[in-house]
């Protein structure tokens, strides 16, 4: 996922640069609360996590010809054995370009709805603050992790691929990761700025077959086994949901509290709180 470092960086310049456009007096207030002083050290220390995740990879140690030859794919689970021995270079760029083609368009749709326009510098701070949560969780896994991937067990993969420390970085699948978070995100953001929008089934139906496109993708590729892609799916659109969810805005807590009082049949007189949920 090293290009996604890329993308990353790119999208901060790019954020850094652009003029604030000032909100129209008849725009609606954003469904989101953004604070200056908590989520910009939050976005820079998961940018750090994951940098330091990206280390970690790095002084990661390739296969031996030993540990080739003493691989043998009936060591792999049952659940994900049928993926042993997959080697496939259309499917990997496939899924290269589906991943960093939606990673990369997100950022051109949402800026094509009206209402999240002028929101646009907001919106894009929570979107790479929601990719480096998962970019962070990513890395530091894969760093941490050695698990070989299903291209090693067979011998369709270069030798070279095959006694790479690239070829120890199955667990999990980024690319589905990094995809789900993108697409999840733009639904999410959707669904927050059009609440009575009837398109909202479709955008969070599509949002969830691209992702399953890219997982199915590097399965076929030889680059991750089924439990990757599961693993790497619900936490991505996990975080893609999750993140802007928790800077919703609010006016309250969402309860109304009404004074209640009355008399019952024995002439005594009754009080307390009505709580309702405002729904």
């Amino acid at each position: 996922m090293k290009p996604f470092h890329t993308l990353l960086v790119g999208g901060a310049l790019l954020l850094s640069a652009a003029p604030t456009t000032p909100a129209r007096a008849q725009q609606a207030p954003s469904p989101y609360r953004t604070r200056f002083a908590v989520d910009a050290p939050v976005t820079a220390g998961l940018g750090v996590l994951s940098g330091l995740g990206l280390y970690l990879v790095q002084q990661k140690s390739g296969l031996t010809e030993t540990q080739l030859a003493a691989l043998n794919k009936n060591d792999v689970p049952k659940f994900d054995r049928f993926a042993a021995g997959n080697y496939s270079d259309r499917a990997q760029l496939a899924g290269d370009i589906l991943c960093y083609g939606s990673i990369a368009a997100v950022p051109g749709v949402l800026a094509l709805n009206p209402e999240v326009r002028g929101r646009y510098g907001q919106v894009m701070g929570l979107y790479l603050q929601t990719m480096l949560a998962t970019d962070a969780a990513f890395t530091l896994t894969v760093g941490s992790v050695t698990r070989y991937r299903p291209f090693v067990y067979g011998t369709e993969g270069p030798e070279n691929k095959r006694r790479s420390k690239i070829a120890t970085n199955s667990f999990f699948a980024g690319h589905t990761a990094h995809t789900a978070t993108a697409t999840f995100f733009a639904a999410k953001v959707f669904h927050d700025f059009h609440p009575d929008s009837p398109a909202r089934p479709y955008v969070w139906g599509a949002a969830a077959l691209v992702p399953a496109a890219v997982g199915y993708s590097r399965i076929a590729a030889g680059k991750h086994f089924l439990s990757d892609n599961l693993l790497g799916y619900a936490l991505g659109a996990t975080v893609g949901v999750v993140v802007p969810q928790l800077h919703k805005a609010s006016g309250g807590s969402g309860l109304s509290f009404t004074p209640i009082q009355g008399l019952n049949a024995n002439g005594y007189s009754y009080g307390g709180l009505l709580i309702t949920k405002q729904l």
